[in-house]
């Protein structure tokens, strides 16, 4: 999986639900910057921290694994 990716769909998602790093950091026990940094595609989150984010988000983690495929049959 690329970081920029996840990250992306990660923001994409977050600003959909109009939800601020803020929020989604007291909800998954992350920090705001740590957020922030994998929304900028500066770290890779661990499949914990995906799977604490795409509970707070509403996301499936499925889609996050399908945009990947969709993405390397785009090359």
């Amino acid at each position: 999986m690329d970081k920029k990716m996840i990250g992306k769909i990660i923001q994409d998602q977050r600003k959909n639900k109009k939800l601020r790093q803020y929020e989604v950091s007291e909800k998954t026990g992350l920090s705001r910057n740590y957020i922030s940094d994998i929304e900028n595609g500066r770290y890779m989150p661990s499949v914990e921290t995906l799977s604490k984010l795409a509970n707070c988000l509403d996301l499936d983690l499925n889609i996050i694994k399908m945009t990947e495929i969709h993405a390397q049959q785009s090359v």
